[in-house]
């Protein structure tokens, strides 16, 4: 009796991306709206790191550093539009930034370190 009916090699394995995207939205929601800095800040890099990994693997990023950085972009545009707008939540702000600038520096640590040919890697 084999121990998975229906399945053989053939088929794609599901992707372990979802869950993790899933779990870092409201792990960032819950840091950002009570305040809790590290939360938010982890919850943002859980998320972003997921989106990378997502895209890598659906095939619309070549690696995941390149898609890190791209992905940082725009919560670099959320974290400074709530430092410098007048909705005056600047330690939040703060927060955003500093998730943005940690997967930036992990997309161009990666891509400066990635030595192989292989741009799955």
């Amino acid at each position: 009796m084999d121990a998975e009916p229906g399945l053989s090699e053939q088929y794609r394995m599901a992707s372990p991306w979802p869950l993790f995207i899933a779990l870092g939205i409201p792990i960032a929601e819950l840091g950002i709206l009570f305040g809790l800095l590290p939360l938010a800040v982890g919850g943002l890099l859980l998320f972003g790191g997921s989106v990378a990994g997502m895209a890598t693997e659906s095939g619309y990023a070549r690696t995941p550093w390149r898609a890190l950085v791209v992905v940082a972009i725009p919560l670099a545009a959320l974290g400074a539009g709530f430092v410098f707008t007048t909705i005056n939540l600047p330690n939040r702000g703060f927060a955003i930034v500093a998730a943005a600038v940690i997967l930036a520096a992990a997309g161009v640590v990666g891509s400066a370190f990635n030595t192989t040919n292989d741009p799955t890697y």
